[in-house]
């Protein structure tokens, strides 16, 4: 029964993060492919309510099966803090990231036809060589003020996983607000569209090491270019996130918890 029941989990976590990543990276296709990548068309607030969105959708569907963490800085986190076993977090992650490959794979299948006119854009990661970076920090139609640093992408990361860290915990705690199971999805999407909104921009705001890996590595087997040059995409989006998710997971435990009501 217990191994039934983590295959179980297994497959949640893939369903969710392939539904994540069909409308995430959904949303950043249709916003590049239209009219064209500059910043004239980027529009960075319908990405960050796609994003937002995505993440609502995908733990609604599958968060009573696994929690929906869809998200290995959640499963790190949480596995930190001691309320998830660690001899999941690996079988989470895997699943995670195929989930995040097959995203990608159907996002290519929805906008083939507007990718490969373009010149198969990178919709699929952040960093160096994405949409974004190409209408914000550069493009024909914006006149950008600096690029950020690496180092910078990489607090970002952390920074913004920790705030969704809070988020998730806050949320899904009893003792807390009170929220219903019904109203802890959104909640979760909101979280994620406040991170974009308010800390997305040096880094275009991963928080999620399967999210950028798994389609980075599709993108490479579609001839997206440069998906790999340099060290951004262990630094920024991977590293970050996992520093970040434990940060958070820490923290809400150290500055939140101990103040929180008994439970009657």
């Amino acid at each position: 029964m217990e191994q039934k029941s983590t295959m179980g989990e297994l497959l949640a976590e893939c369903f969710g993060t392939f539904i994540l990543i069909l409308l995430g990276d959904g949303v950043v296709a249709q916003v590049a492919l239209a009219p064209r990548i500059a910043a004239s068309a980027y529009n960075w607030n319908t990405i960050a309510f796609g994003w937002g969105m995505a993440v609502m959708v995908a733990v609604y569907v599958t968060g009573g099966v696994s929690g929906a963490h869809i998200n290995p800085a959640v499963t790190v986190g949480l596995a930190v803090k001691g309320t998830f076993p660690w001899k999941k977090v690996v079988p989470f992650c895997i699943a995670q990231l195929i989930g995040a490959f097959l995203g990608a794979l159907f996002v290519y299948l929805v906008y083939m036809d507007g990718l490969i006119s373009a010149g198969m854009p990178n919709v699929w990661c952040t960093g160096p060589g994405s949409t974004f970076g190409q209408a914000f920090w550069g493009g024909a139609g914006g006149s950008p003020l600096g690029v950020y640093s690496l180092r910078t992408a990489f607090i970002a990361e952390v920074m913004g996983t920790a705030v969704l860290l809070w988020g998730v915990q806050a949320s899904s705690d009893s003792r807390n607000l009170g929220l219903g199971a019904n109203l802890g999805p959104l909640i979760v999407g909101l979280v994620v569209l406040t991170v974009g909104l308010c800390l997305g921009g040096p880094s275009g705001y991963a928080i999620n090491p399967a999210r950028d890996l798994g389609p980075r590595i599709f993108g490479v087997m579609v001839g997206s270019s440069d998906l790999f040059t340099g060290a951004y995409w262990i630094v920024a989006p991977i590293i970050g996130p996992l520093l970040g998710g434990a940060i958070g997971a820490l923290t809400y435990d150290w500055f939140v918890t101990p103040y929180l009501p008994k439970k009657s």
